[in-house]
């Protein structure tokens, strides 16, 4: 429901000018914002009191759930979101030149014509680029042979007419004739996909409907696989095959998951032989393998859930290499034939460790590249069939590296992306032979960048549980480390995803400003290992929170800031962190944004007709079945720990169409705060009425989104320009 993309403030690849706006500094009356002259909306109070383990919940927003839900048509649901939008609006309105300053810092940093690095595929090159002015990617392929070039995916002029547009994945199918693409013009995540013919553009079919994103061709290119989502639910079911030229009603179902509590998926192996299908529930996966020549075998199971581990699995050379946390949880390196996979032919080539954490694989025809983590950095390892082995030697000690899109089995290099806080996006060919680095791309930021004019460092906390918590910060050269400066503080930790040290173009408007900006890795993640992850999870939920306001407190103490002079934001689940860390220590914040925010955590997880909530409760707990669950949950809920008292000001973003994150989190949290709260700071709220949990598609209308969400911020500060 809430497992993110990691769509944040400190991962949006969009663009800014580092020298326009330079060493800005905020009042040092640390003034705040306050509400509008005009009255803010007041949303209703209805009673609505229901019973759980003899305990009653009482929720007088109750209401702004629309009972005829996927389908939003209240009118009083509907006029109290426009109301708040209304709001934020007049907020907005006296502010319009520094909201337009900081989209066009940021639209300078953003390459007009910003083209990918080409790669190749059965023949073909294949790149991206944007048109001067586009929202959308044009992508292209050159025929190898012929040296023949020709647009096959035009995104731009699938979205238009569409004030939402997110293409959700393509394939070209083995004999290079057939495009296979899925789309989304809502932002509700029920896809459509598109079949067409390459040459000439045109649709081979009608397109399938209600697909949850991914889609991949047969091994013949007869057919597509995908997932069908359940009507009116935003849950996959069923992993169908569609035989092309035949209506969808008829397509064979591949796999079926009878248990909702169990998150369906599928991938192709790298060696392109067989489909991985994955059915997961927290730290659980079952796996199964079809050969992708034969789409009508039985799946053969390769791990039960019954086995209760997690596991990453590939393909070469007539083996299965697997990373699996069965005896270590921060995963082993196993091997096993494929004409027996049977757990107990498992043979291990690499055991698990207390420091190294193995994240990910990729199998190619002479060699597999793993990704780790180790004590928290991340590092790319290349191992041989035979078991000789080294590590990727990077410019930094401290940055961000993964394994790119490498699509061609037989192939001698290795695609990476590379970047830190100061470093732009990089993308590298490492020569494995060589072990030499290419650099590919640097991300062009046409209005200037120097990277020596900023620092970054890792910092360690001391949580209050004797914890170390690791932080990475950046800032511009000149930074005084009194206290005296602003900062910004950043947060996720949740279902292990975290958030590396990498850079970003928007984030330079604050850092020109004088902020410094940190991110807090607390546990929840995975920065320290899997381990790590467990930490922050049902029972020791708890720790998220206080890692962070713990880090805060740390900062603090190093003069890095001072205490009320800090701006936090999260998203998602990170939205959830913002508003317990606002309940635990209001005090210490400047502002707060809280983006498509995860804050009614209990009624969510009570109310199993939400398809996304019963595989969620392996994250959260089941308080439906559990007393103690409900009384943890409770415990922590930002919306039921909304206080009559002083709190920060507030920015709260949310989608109509968010399957994810519903848009009632974000409504009731406003609701509920505006009605207890106690001071007369601003409290904001910003609906997209067209988009879902990833709010505006198009690059420009991302850049306007966060040109407001960072004027909030700026004058939160005293920064006004």
């Amino acid at each position: 429901m809430f497992k993110p993309l990691i769509t944040t403030l400190l991962a949006f690849a969009v663009i800014g000018c580092a020298h326009q706006a330079t060493d800005i500094m905020p009042n040092k009356d640390f003034s705040r914002l306050q509400q509008l002259s005009e009255p803010a909306p007041v949303a209703q109070r209805i009673p609505n009191e229901r019973e759980y383990h003899g305990r009653t919940l009482s929720d007088p927003y109750f209401w702004l759930k629309d009972q005829g839900y996927p389908e939003v048509d209240d009118p009083a649901v509907l006029d109290y979101l426009t109301a708040e939008n209304t709001y934020f609006h007049k907020f907005l309105k006296p502010h319009t030149a520094l909201v337009d300053t900081l989209f066009e810092e940021f639209k300078g940093r953003t390459d007009e014509e910003e083209t990918s690095v080409p790669f190749v595929e059965n023949g073909y090159e294949y790149r991206w680029f944007y048109r001067p002015g586009e929202e959308y990617k044009t992508r292209t392929r050159k025929n190898l042979a012929t040296g023949e070039e020709q647009i096959f995916l035009d995104e731009t002029k699938l979205a238009e007419g569409h004030e939402y547009f997110v293409l959700g994945d393509w394939e070209v199918s083995p004999d290079n004739r057939l495009l296979a693409y899925s789309f989304d013009t809502s932002g509700d995540e029920r896809y459509q996909a598109r079949v067409v013919e390459i040459a000439s553009g045109e649709p081979v079919e009608p397109a399938l409907t209600d697909v949850q994103g991914e889609v991949s061709f047969s091994a013949d290119g007869k057919a597509l696989v995908y997932l069908l989502l359940e009507p009116e639910k935003w849950q996959a079911k069923n992993i169908k095959v569609h035989q092309l030229g035949t209506p969808q009603a008829q397509d064979n179902t591949l796999f079926y998951e009878a248990d909702d509590g169990f998150f369906l998926g599928f991938g192709k192996t790298s060696s392109k032989e067989y489909f991985i299908i994955a059915s997961s529930q927290g730290e659980v996966l079952e796996s199964y393998i079809v050969p992708a020549n034969d789409l009508f075998s039985e799946p053969q199971m390769l791990v039960s859930r019954e086995a209760g581990f997690s596991q990453s699995i590939d393909h070469a050379h007539g083996r299965f290499f697997i990373l699996a946390n069965d005896t270590h949880k921060n995963f082993r390196l196993v091997s096993v034939s494929d004409a027996d996979p049977a757990y107990d032919k498992w043979q291990t080539l690499e055991e698990g460790s207390d420091a190294v954490y193995l994240m990910g694989l990729q199998t190619f025809d002479g060699f597999m590249a793993i990704k780790a983590r180790e004590n928290g950095v991340e590092k790319i390892r290349i191992r041989d069939y035979r078991g000789n082995e080294h590590e990727v030697a990077f410019p930094e000690s401290v940055m961000a590296a993964s394994l790119s899109h490498n699509p061609e089995f037989k192939q001698d290099f290795v695609r990476l992306d590379y970047e830190s806080m100061i470093t732009p996006d990089t993308v590298f060919d490492y020569a494995v032979a060589s072990r030499s680095l290419a650099e590919r791309k640097v991300k062009k930021i046409p209005s200037g960048y120097d990277k020596s004019q900023y620092e970054t460092r890792r910092l360690m906390a001391t949580a209050r549980d004797g914890a170390r918590v690791p932080v990475s910060i950046v800032y511009k050269k000149g930074f005084k480390q009194d206290g005296s400066q602003p900062m910004h503080l950043y947060g996720y930790g949740a279902y292990g995803s975290t958030v590396t040290p990498r850079f970003s173009t928007t984030r330079l408007s604050l850092l020109d400003r004088g902020f410094s900006f940190a991110v807090a890795h607390v546990r929840g993640s995975t920065m320290m290992g899997y381990p790590w992850y467990l930490d922050g999870k049902l029972e020791k939920r708890t720790n998220t929170f206080n890692d962070f306001v713990d880090v805060a407190k740390f900062l603090i103490d190093e003069n890095y800031v001072a205490a009320g002079n800090i701006s936090i934001s999260g998203r998602s689940a990170g939205g959830e962190l913002m508003g317990a860390v606002t309940n635990q220590a209001p005090e210490l914040w400047r502002s707060v944004s809280l983006g498509v925010p995860f804050v009614d955590v209990l009624n969510t997880m009570l109310d199993a007709s939400l398809p996304l909530t019963p595989p969620e409760w392996e994250e959260w707990g089941n308080p439906i079945e559990s007393a103690d669950a409900f009384d943890l949950i409770q415990s922590y809920s930002p919306y039921d720990n909304i206080e009559a008292r002083d709190y920060p000001p507030m920015l709260v973003t949310g989608g109509i169409n968010d399957p994810r994150v519903t848009y009632w989190e974000p409504a009731k949290w406003t609701a509920k705060m505006r009605a207890t709260k106690t001071d007369d700071n601003l409290l904001i709220m910003r609906i997209n009425m067209g988009a879902g949990h990833f709010a505006n598609s198009g690059r420009y209308g991302r850049l306007r989104d966060y040109a407001e969400e960072y004027a909030f911020m700026l004058l939160a500060h005293g920064i006004d320009r």
